[in-house]
């Protein structure tokens, strides 16, 4: 009988029955093979447990399935729960990883305690968004991820990242009260953090992401959701919110307008913003997009803050 794989890649998924396949060419191109994917399924809604199964012909994929939605936290837990490696991956199911990627992970670990994140590279379809807005501030979020404070990188904790099973018992689980979009990752990070074991971001990692939101509406629609998590995460940790008392012109737009958003609202302005965006001038739409964005994650945090449900 063979022994347990080094590497253990845990991927969440719902709905990724469209990128999976994708991901599982990346992994079958791996330079090293000492490894497994777990895939968890988050309800199977469009049938990937088929997509699942049939690289599992192939490669050392394995399958757990929730019969219901209980949220990406849940669906890492199961994951981690039911790996077998002493190297611990998490993986998005819309990564592509490059053929080094099982490798560099694993070598991250081998001389001492320490978390391992690599960043993503927004893979954009051809959207007036993408344009105005998306692909200048993906290259902008990367250059300044490598320059922020150590104390600081438990902010890029995200979807590509991994630490050693005997660090992920420490931590421990992650926190499924975070149940809307995003923060889940963080406040695990931060929780690595808070051990003393230092968080690196590791050039080598970065990883094609095919996934990203690909219009205003989908990246503030997803801003409202995250800046409710990120309200939660404060409250978790007694974090104390920017008290906004440097004020400027281009803050008081963002809080003015996030008053008047709520959960649908969001969206409307983001298509509206959207369509106006084919026509402004490039800087012009830049700026427009990235009113409603911020606006969007301060209206999230406001209506959280008041305790209403997200």
């Amino acid at each position: 009988m063979p022994g347990d794989p080094s590497v253990s890649i845990v991927v969440p998924s719902r709905g990724g029955a469209g990128h999976l396949p994708r991901l599982f060419e990346a992994l079958a191109r791996q330079s090293l093979d000492d490894w497994e994917a777990v895939v968890v399924l988050d309800g199977d809604v469009d049938d990937s447990s088929a997509v699942v199964r049939l690289a599992a012909k192939e490669l050392p994929v394995r399958l757990v399935v929730f019969d219901d939605n209980q949220g990406r936290p849940a669906a890492l837990n199961a994951g981690f729960r039911a790996a077998k490696g002493d190297v611990l991956v998490r993986c998005d199911d819309d990564m592509v990883p490059g053929p080094n990627y099982v490798e560099n992970h694993a070598r991250a670990h081998e001389e001492r305690d320490v978390g391992v994140v690599g960043l993503v590279r927004n893979v954009y379809p051809d959207t007036s968004y993408a344009r105005a807005y998306g692909r200048a501030w993906d290259a902008r979020y990367r250059r300044d991820a490598y320059r922020v404070d150590p104390a600081e990188t438990w902010r890029y904790w995200a979807g590509n990242c991994s630490v050693t099973r005997r660090l992920w018992e420490r931590v421990g689980p992650y926190d499924t009260a975070f149940r809307s979009y995003g923060w889940e990752d963080v406040d695990w990070g931060y929780r690595l953090s808070r051990t003393g074991v230092p968080i690196v971001l590791d050039p080598r990692l970065e990883t094609e992401h095919r996934g990203p939101a690909a219009t205003t509406a989908a990246r503030a629609q997803r801003a409202f959701y995250a800046g409710a998590a990120k309200r939660r995460f404060d409250s978790k940790h007694g974090m104390v919110p920017a008290s906004g008392t440097q004020r400027s012109a281009w803050r008081s737009a963002v809080m003015g307008l996030q008053l008047g958003l709520d959960e649908k609202r969001v969206t409307r302005l983001g298509r509206a913003v959207d369509r106006a965006a084919m026509f402004l001038p490039r800087p012009l739409a830049h700026k427009a997009v990235a009113l409603v964005v911020e606006a969007s994650s301060e209206a999230g945090q406001r209506i959280s803050a008041a305790g209403d449900a997200i």
